[in-house]
């Protein structure tokens, strides 16, 4: 599918945030997904991100945004200009501003220390700063925590975070599917994220469509 934004030649783009929770692999094959669907990625990695990717994954991220991008371009089967790694203090990135590119924000996964900063305002990385302007811009924000059990911080972060206007989307896949493998459970994830951007995915069918093609029959 060829995603581009209406009435131009540009590439439909997606803000990605990957922070320090444990679940890097939902980032990494949402990204990979992206790609697949014609997006540009304006990616955004924290450094704890960077810890548990070399724990969780067999990729290894160098620490500059310039060996990052080629190291996930090549990851992702990107085109040249299709991901774009921006650093943690680049304040001149387009996701730091609300005059920037008007785009949708998905940090995944989000860590509890990330929930607490947008839930209180904080911008001191680019990832919350990104975040405080998807909320004030009212643009969409969707947030991909991973933590077991949540404490009442927690869970009145993401209250507070809902009421203003983002989405929590907690990594609980499903198991209606019948997974066979981990990966049927990371794309059970990522499907529901591509269904609220608004993107084509066949990682899994939709609730009731068998039903649908049972009754067509």
């Amino acid at each position: 599918m060829d995603n581009r934004a209406a009435g131009t030649d540009r590439l439909r783009t997606v803000n990605l945030a990957i922070t320090g929770a444990s679940g890097a692999q939902y980032g990494l094959r949402l990204m990979q997904c992206l790609v697949a669907a014609d997006c540009r990625v304006q990616v955004m990695i924290s450094r704890a991100a960077q810890v548990v990717i070399a724990t969780e994954t067999d990729l290894r991220l160098p620490g500059s945004t310039e060996g990052a991008q080629t190291v996930l371009a090549n990851y992702c089967g990107a085109d040249p200009g299709q991901i774009l790694v921006f650093g943690r203090e680049d304040w001149f990135a387009p996701p730091a501003s609300g005059s920037g590119e008007k785009a949708p924000l998905v940090i995944c996964p989000c860590s509890t220390g990330t929930l607490s900063a947008l839930a209180t305002g904080a911008s001191n990385n680019l990832i919350e700063r990104a975040g405080d302007v998807a909320l004030k811009e009212r643009r969409q924000l969707i947030l991909v925590p991973r933590e077991a059990p949540y404490s009442e911080v927690h869970l009145e972060n993401m209250l507070r975070l809902t009421r203003m206007g983002a989405v929590i989307m907690p990594a609980s896949p499903g198991f209606y599917h019948r997974p066979q493998c981990i990966e049927d459970l990371i794309d059970f994830l990522v499907a529901r994220l591509l269904d609220h951007l608004g993107l084509p995915q066949d990682l899994m069918p939709r609730w009731g469509e068998d039903r649908i093609r049972t009754k067509l029959s």
